[in-house]
């Protein structure tokens, strides 16, 4: 059932015209005083090709890949992660156990906590239907027999009291914005090939400015090292506008990929 639903939200996808992502504006109705978001976004092919090396259960979009005319869309979307809130932090919850257990940290929000072993056993999160084929374009592991978004929100949207659409449309729309960046060309030119990491600094900074390099952490996996993911901080009070200079915020870790990293194709 959940593949023949997988399936049709795709179809009903192709049918709808092409326009520009909008997303309404994104909110917390509850524990708001946080001071930053990290939007991670995957290298699909990358993430693939760890699964397989790890000897990890092969995910079903995994198993379905294939080769795209445009390289920029194997950078998809993995999550929006808001910061560890004041309010929680004054309960004694630091950083460590907010990453681990996000909204379903003790004693607050006091929500059930879902595991990355079992997404599809979180609840629903009431995306719309237009939102959620825009998501699955995007988000390889949205829907199906994966259940990614059901996680990601669970974990690090609901006890925000995000609007659903506002949330994963947020994700979305800075999905798109990379892409059509320099940084995205500079992942599609560099396609199957190895680059240095200061290569893709210098991509970084035509985009965003020299000061935003910092912004960017960076995983690698393999030997020799192949990017998997990108984790980009974004300042809370700039997370509804585009992307720029002045909303990124340096994180303390660059990253594990080294001087030197593969973007990884299809199928390797």
């Amino acid at each position: 059932m959940k593949a023949q639903w997988r399936y049709l939200s795709l179809l009903a996808a192709s049918l709808l015209p092409v326009t520009s992502v909008h997303a309404d504006p994104l909110a917390a109705t509850k524990y708001g005083d946080f001071d930053s978001y990290v939007l991670a976004l995957s290298w699909q092919t990358g993430f693939c090709q760890s699964m397989q090396e790890r000897n990890r259960n092969e995910p079903e979009e995994c198993r379905l890949q294939k080769e795209e005319k445009d390289k920029e869309n194997y950078l998809t979307v993995h999550g929006l992660w808001p910061s560890l809130p004041k309010s929680i932090a004054a309960r004694g919850v630091d950083d460590r156990r907010w990453m681990r257990y996000g909204c379903a940290t003790r004693p607050e929000p006091n929500m059930p906590e879902v595991r990355a072993s079992r997404k599809c056993s979180a609840a629903e999160t009431g995306l719309s239907l237009e939102m959620a084929n825009k998501l699955n374009n995007v988000m390889p592991g949205s829907g199906g027999q994966s259940c990614l978004e059901r996680y990601e929100y669970a974990k690090h949207g609901v006890c925000f009291g995000f609007d659903p659409d506002a949330y994963f449309g947020t994700m979305v729309r800075l999905n798109g914005e990379v892409k059509e960046s320099s940084l995205g060309k500079f992942l599609a030119d560099n396609y199957g090939k190895t680059v240095s990491r200061s290569a893709f600094d210098s991509a970084v900074a035509k985009s965003y400015g020299p000061e935003s390099v910092k912004a960017f952490k960076l995983t690698c996996n393999g030997n020799p090292a192949y990017l998997t993911e990108m984790q980009i901080a974004i300042k809370a009070n700039a997370i509804n506008a585009p992307l720029a200079a002045g909303s990124l915020l340096p994180q303390p870790h660059p990253g594990n990929c080294g001087q030197q990293f593969i973007i990884d194709k299809a199928g390797n």
